[in-house]
C-alpha cells in the first residue's frame, strides 16, 4: 500500500506540471506587451531611429535573459547553496566596482552601472536574488544545527548590512528598501523566529532618524506628493504627466502607438512609466488585464512551488523571489498612479532595462528548478 506521501506527491505531480506551462504562458504575454511597450514607449518628438535602438537593445537582453532563465531552471538547490557565498562576494566586489571612480558609470547623479562593450549593468540589482537566496542558506544552516534564535541574528544579518551601505551610497534609497524587504521576506518564508524580527525591528528603531538625511531632491519628491491629491498643478512633473496619460486613455485607450504624452511629456516612459503608456494606449481594460495577469502568475507560482517541500531551499527562495516580483509590480503600479512617492521602480518583465529583464527571468527560472520532493509525513503535515 503506497504511503500518503507518495500519494500526494503523486497527486502534485501532474498539477505542477500544468502549472508550470501556465506560468511560462503568462510571462510570455508579460514579455509580449513588453516589447509592444518598449517599441512605442520610446518614440519622441525628435525625429530619429531612437524607437529601433531601444527595441534592439531589448531584444538582446532579452535573448540574453531567455537563455540565463532556462540555465537557472537546470541547477539544482545543492549547487545553488554552494554557490551562494561565492556570489555574494561578487556581489560586493561590484557594488564596490560601481562606486570606484572611473569605472562606476555615473548618470543624474547617481553611480549605479557599470558600462561594457555598449550595455549597462546595475549590479544592486542582482542582489534582489543573491541576498534572499544566501538569508534562506544561512537561516536552514543555522536550523540544521539548532541554533536558529537570538544568538544567530548577527551571523544571519551580516551579508545585509555589508551590502546595504554600498548601495545607500550610489545613491539607491529604492535598491536599498527593496533589498531589505527581500532579505527579511525570505527569512520570514524559512521560519525565522518572530522573536528575531521583534529584536530586529527594536536595534533599527533609531535608524528611522535617518530620514533627516533624505536629500532636498528626495524630501521634494515626498511634499509634492502629499500634495497632489489636493492640487495636482503642485504634484512632481513625472506624476502629473502620469495621471494625465491615465486619464487620457480612458476605458479602452487610444490604440496601441496612438499616444501622445510619450512624446517628450512623459519622463522615462519606456522604463519606470511604461503602465501609464498602457494606461494611455490601451485604457482602464488594458491596465486591469495587467493587474489579472500578475494575479495568476503569483498563484501559477505557489502552485509550481508547492510540489515541493515548505522545508526546502527551492520553496523558500522561489516563494521569496515570486512575492518580490509581485511587489515590484505593484510599487511601480502604485507610483504610476500617485499612491506612493515617486520612486524609479521598473515594471518587470514589461519596461526597457537589461539588469531588471534578466533577474526578473532568471528568478522565474529558479522557481520552475527541479523540485525537492517530500521526504516525510512531517514535511507534508507542515505544508498544509
Amino acid at each position: 500500500m503506497e504511503s500518503v506521501a507518495e500519494s500526494r506527491t503523486a497527486d502534485i505531480r501532474p498539477a505542477a506540471g500544468s502549472h508550470r506551462h501556465l506560468l511560462i504562458g503568462l510571462i510570455t504575454v508579460l514579455l509580449c506587451l513588453g516589447i509592444q511597450m518598449v517599441l512605442s514607449a520610446s518614440f519622441s518628438s525628435r525625429p530619429g531611429d531612437r524607437e529601433a535602438i531601444f527595441l534592439g537593445r531589448h531584444l538582446m537582453w532579452l535573448t540574453v535573459s531567455i537563455a540565463a532563465a532556462w540555465l537557472a531552471s537546470r541547477i539544482r538547490a545543492e549547487q545553488l547553496r554552494a554557490w551562494c557565498p561565492v556570489a555574494f562576494w561578487l556581489l560586493l566586489l561590484l557594488l564596490v566596482a560601481v562606486l570606484t571612480p572611473g569605472i562606476g558609470s555615473r548618470i543624474n547623479g547617481a553611480q549605479r552601472w557599470l558600462r561594457f562593450a555598449g550595455f549597462s549593468l546595475q549590479p544592486s540589482e542582482l542582489g534582489r536574488i543573491i541576498l534572499p537566496m544566501l538569508a534562506v542558506d544561512r537561516l536552514l544552516k543555522q536550523q540544521e544545527q539548532g541554533r536558529a534564535g537570538i544568538r544567530g541574528i548577527p551571523q544571519i544579518l551580516l551579508p545585509l548590512l555589508l551590502a546595504l551601505p554600498l548601495v545607500a551610497a550610489e545613491p539607491d534609497l529604492g535598491a536599498t528598501v527593496f533589498l531589505t524587504i527581500g532579505y527579511l521576506l525570505a527569512l520570514f518564508f524559512g521560519g525565522w523566529p518572530i522573536r528575531c524580527f521583534l529584536v530586529c525591528c527594536t536595534a533599527l528603531l533609531p535608524g528611522t532618524g535617518l530620514l533627516l538625511l533624505l536629500k532636498p531632491y528626495q524630501l521634494k519628491r515626498i511634499s509634492g506628493f502629499l500634495e497632489t491629491w489636493q492640487d495636482i498643478s503642485s504634484a512632481p512633473w513625472q506624476v502629473r504627466q502620469s495621471l494625465y496619460s491615465l486619464g487620457t486613455g480612458g476605458l479602452e485607450g487610444t490604440g496601441v502607438g496612438g499616444g501622445w504624452q510619450k512624446l517628450s511629456y512623459l519622463p522615462e516612459a519606456n522604463t519606470d512609466f511604461v503602465f501609464a503608456v498602457i494606461g494611455e494606449e490601451l485604457g482602464l481594460l488594458g491596465t486591469l488585464t495587467v493587474c489579472l495577469v500578475w494575479l495568476f502568475v503569483y498563484r501559477c507560482g505557489i502552485s509550481v512551488l508547492n510540489a515541493t517541500s515548505q522545508r526546502s531551499f527551492r520553496w523558500i527562495t522561489g516563494t521569496t523571489l515570486l512575492t518580490q516580483l509581485a511587489l515590484q509590480a505593484m510599487a511601480n503600479i502604485a507610483v504610476v498612479t500617485a499612491l506612493v512617492p515617486p520612486k524609479g521602480v521598473p515594471h518587470p518583465f514589461i519596461s526597457y532595462g537589461g539588469t531588471n529583464l534578466l533577474v526578473s527571468l532568471v528568478a522565474i527560472g529558479l522557481i520552475l528548478g527541479p523540485a525537492e520532493q517530500h521526504t516525510s509525513s512531517t514535511d507534508i503535515q507542515s505544508n498544509r
